[in-house]
């Protein structure tokens, strides 16, 4: 009867919704390093600075204060747009987990992010007193070597790095604090991973920085699993960038527009979802980086000859990559066309327009963060969504607003949690389903799940 499906369907959304937090329970209880951080290490660290902090740095900061003092491993997610300065609230936590004996390890995805992430510590944590390290995948034996030895000694004290932290062969002496930077660039094993190098006894304290969280953190955040502080306040001068759908037809006019950003004394990126068409044979509309750099060259050699252009994929040699970067910083070159290689790490604030081409093929977190690499100064910039699909719920979003929450969840409502505890971050999720069905049955679990534990 429609009765007894009803009471069915009931039973087995509260088996659905105890386990779930039963096992949230647990995670929580899972036992931390206490930091007996003061709130003058902090204020060392702010007053040591070439810039003022904002007011929303020095909230969150608070907060991280407060979950590292703890005897219980924080787990907290840091979010806010693009240039916000996430990472200085990182290196705070970073000082003061070194103030109070411990190791910290900060991951970053990419060897561009890595590399930037570690100059800055040498600016802002290495005059405190802060001994920093680099670990990336790349490194020549002897160097790696060297790097490993420093990190099992406990000589870093702040270690920064690639997906390399989580080799088996790096052993930290005291590690507390485990950062990841850009988390919807790993997976989740990835980041569990750089979290159980803490040892048996300890976990270390968790922070998670994202400016767009994938579906499953943000699912995480509204049902317990990560606490969630906001940076909802950027740095003063900046100008919202303007965000346009535009055709491929339209070219001319982009690169008319382009050519008068350059006769101002700005810069450009272009995007492409490929470096070359053998990466794929089912995109034939689709454009490459390859085919994209001949065409612009063509056409700026022939309408306006002073604009230089380079390109810069992940095939790239690396030392090439640092040289092409390096003079897109200096100002010598105006356009970089490129892969999603510049979605992180890439800060020029004298650039003024990116272009997505094929925009309809890139997730909402990749687009938001590819917008954030313009708009970093108090100069009007601008993002332009090369495609021909107008009406992509996706591109719709990102035309409709800026903010990187709002981006989140509209991804979350498209693509799905996917599994709250287990791996997979996105798609449909059992547990949300039975909450949606059954508020009442999961507050009254909410409210006894102390004394069933």
């Amino acid at each position: 009867s429609q009765e007894s499906l009803a009471m069915a369907q009931r039973r087995i959304s509260f088996e659905e919704l105890l386990f779930y937090q039963a096992a949230l329970s647990i995670l929580r209880g899972t036992p931390g390093r206490a930091h007996p951080i003061q709130a003058d290490d902090g204020a060392a660290y702010w007053s040591s600075l070439s810039f003022t902090p904002t007011q929303a740095q020095k909230r969150v900061f608070e907060e991280l204060r407060a979950d590292m003092a703890r005897d219980t491993a924080m787990r907290r997610m840091v979010q806010g747009d693009v240039g916000c300065g996430k990472t200085a609230i990182a290196f705070a936590a970073m000082y003061c987990c070194a103030q109070a004996g411990y190791q910290a390890a900060l991951m970053a995805p990419t060897e561009i992010l890595a590399r930037q992430h570690f100059d800055s510590a040498q600016k802002s944590l290495a005059p405190l007193g802060i001994r920093c390290g680099l670990l990336l995948g790349g490194m020549k034996a002897v160097e790696r070597r060297a790097s490993l030895a420093a990190i099992a000694s406990g000589e870093w004290q702040c270690v920064i790095g690639t997906h390399a932290l989580l080799s088996e062969g790096v052993a930290y002496q005291s590690l507390a604090l485990a950062i990841t930077d850009e988390q919807h660039r790993f997976g989740v094993r990835q980041r569990k991973m750089l979290s159980k190098k803490g040892g048996e006894a300890f976990e270390p304290h968790v922070l998670v920085m994202s400016a767009t969280p994938i579906p499953r953190s943000l699912a995480l955040i509204l049902y317990g699993d990560l606490d969630l502080s906001i940076v909802d306040e950027l740095p003063p001068g900046r100008t919202p960038v303007r965000t346009r759908i535009v055709p491929e037809a339209k070219r001319d006019g982009l690169y008319r527009f382009i050519i008068e950003q350059a006769a101002q004394g700005h810069q450009c990126y272009i995007v492409c979802p490929l470096v070359d068409k053998s990466d794929s044979e089912s995109m034939e509309n689709v454009e490459s980086v390859d085919e994209t750099y001949q065409k612009a060259t063509d056409y700026f050699q022939t309408h306006h000859p002073s604009v230089k252009i380079a390109a810069i994929t992940g095939k790239t040699k690396k030392v090439e990559q640092q040289e092409i970067l390096n003079a897109y910083v200096a100002g010598d070159i105006h356009i970089l066309i490129a892969t999603t290689i510049v979605e992180v790490g890439v800060n020029v604030p004298n650039a003024t327009v990116m272009v997505i081409k094929n925009a309809e093929r890139f997730g909402l977190a990749q687009l938001h963060q590819l917008r954030g690499r313009v708009g970093r100064s108090s100069t009007q910039s601008y993002c332009v969504l090369l495609s021909k699909d107008k009406e992509n719920p996706r591109l719709l979003t990102m035309v409709r607003t800026t903010d990187g929450f709002e981006i989140a969840k509209a991804d979350l409502e498209q693509r799905g949690a996917g599994d709250l505890i287990g791996v997979e971050q996105s798609g449909f999720n059992k547990v949300l389903t039975c909450m949606a069905q059954h508020k009442e049955l999961y507050n009254a679990i909410l409210s006894e799940i102390g004394k069933t534990i």
